[in-house]
């Protein structure tokens, strides 16, 4: 019989608000952690979720894994009820097999192996965990019947079985990032876990729903460069046309293209975006990750209060002078904001070596959100895969045009769209295509 020990008890403040924690010993070993929001009352119809460790992804921000999504909105939803427990369950790193063996079948994932294949390949269980402790430490806080917030139907009979009561299982679908999107299919269409992968991000009637898979295609890094996806808006006559303008759509908009953002390991933007619109880049409107941010500033003029040099995600300033303010280049990297030389290239910063130094930092996948110089620098240089464009019902005959002159013979040679969808949401049709475009010399962007 599965016994627990309370062994300590704190209030603990997180960013989802203060939570009345008690640490168990339980006989298996292992120390179990039970995060009280509000009163327990009689225990029945908490609102709880049974989170498994993770290091990589709860401590580490790991993206193979979606653990520390699930742990932060598992928390955010504790705080917006008011009332309800997340037990977080030691010992039940890698579905249980720990972390060193967790690594290895990482490493077997690393050879084409999906996450249930690579266990088998090294002996080991599919799924170990029990949640005998976890039924335990529940009932030692008082909590007699469950609001379960879980994808796992193992989890679910795991707690009935141990003698918790359960009123209502609640999915959490989370945005995918285009890392994980194989382990999370993988959970959904061979552990039987609900659906995990939230790629149609809802929105009210009339509008439609939008699988942002499908908006990002296939999403394959090259070989010394990341995944790069054009993203903008633009009006029927095609003048770029900035986020919000048009009304009568944006707010359906904002979760879509927060979702194309969070799925992706970059936003990409020139200087010229910051200084007109001053933008944080962040992923506010659905769950999910805030990507770094990269900024193309050849002469380093990002202010220092600008918004995308705020702490809420890495941010990148990729600039090509070397005469540029000495100190003001001290003060930014003393902000943790990297500040990275990059050869010169035509007015501006080589974009090619941009891209490369961002694979070279890890990041294999680039979201580029204007404006249009660096939009036509990546055309014209032969460097993006895929555009996502959301073309505006508005005609307005005057503004700047999206893409520019991309010469070097290309309008003899026309960019060709393939792998093509199309979608409507509200008057706003989204257009989503890979791009083959002809070899072309590199260009450059300030």
């Amino acid at each position: 019989m599965t016994e627990v020990r309370e062994v300590a008890r704190i209030q603990l403040p997180t960013v989802s608000g203060e939570f009345d924690t008690h640490a168990f010993e339980c006989t298996s070993g292992h120390v179990y952690l039970a995060m009280v929001k509000g009163e327990v009352d009689d225990g029945h119809s908490m609102l709880t979720r049974v989170h498994s460790e993770c290091l990589t992804g709860d401590a580490l921000g790991s993206l193979r894994c979606d653990c520390g999504a699930q742990l932060d909105m598992g928390l955010r939803a504790l705080a917006a009820e008011g009332r309800g427990v997340l037990v977080y369950a030691t010992g039940h790193e890698g579905r249980g097999i720990g972390l060193i063996d967790k690594l290895r079948a990482y490493m077997e994932q690393d050879r084409g192996a999906d996450t249930v294949d690579a266990n088998l390949r090294l002996g080991l269980p599919v799924d170990s965990r029990r949640y005998d402790d976890a039924a335990a430490v529940l009932k030692a806080v008082g909590v007699r019947s469950v609001r379960l917030v879980t994808n796992n139907p193992r989890k679910v009979d795991g707690l009935r079985a141990a003698g918790i009561a359960i009123r209502q299982v609640i999915p959490t679908p989370t945005v995918p990032y285009l890392r994980n999107q194989r382990y999370l299919r993988t959970k959904q269409n061979r552990l039987g876990h609900m659906t995990l992968i939230d790629h149609d991000v809802p929105a009210e009637q009339p509008v439609r729903s939008i699988d942002v898979g499908r908006l990002l295609g296939n999403a394959a890094p090259g070989r010394d460069r990341p995944f790069v996806v054009l993203r903008y808006t633009q009006t029927l006559d095609g003048r770029i046309l900035a986020e919000g303008a048009d009304r009568a759509d944006a707010e359906a908009l904002v979760p879509i293209w927060h979702a194309v953002r969070a799925a992706c390991d970059a936003v990409l933007i020139g200087v010229g975006t910051v200084l007109a619109d001053d933008p944080a880049l962040t992923v506010r409107a659905i769950p999910g990750r805030s990507p770094a941010r990269v900024v193309l500033d050849s002469r380093l003029r990002t202010p220092t209060t600008a918004a995308i040099l705020s702490l809420d995600a890495p941010t990148y300033l990729m600039t090509s002078s070397q005469a540029a303010d000495q100190d003001k280049r001290r003060a930014l990297e003393d902000r943790h904001i990297a500040v990275r030389h990059k050869p010169p290239g035509r007015g501006g910063v080589d974009i090619s070596a941009v891209l490369r130094q961002l694979y070279a930092e890890g990041i294999r996948s680039v979201v580029v959100e204007g404006g249009p110089r660096v939009i036509t620098s990546l055309l014209a240089a032969n460097l993006a895969d895929r555009a996502v464009i959301s073309i505006s019902s508005q005609i307005r005959g005057r503004g700047t045009g999206v893409v520019g002159e991309l010469g070097n013979g290309v309008a003899g040679q026309p960019l060709q769209l393939t792998g093509r969808s199309v979608h409507l949401v509200g008057d706003t049709i989204i257009v989503a295509a890979d791009i083959s475009s002809p070899a072309i010399a590199p260009a450059s962007v300030s």
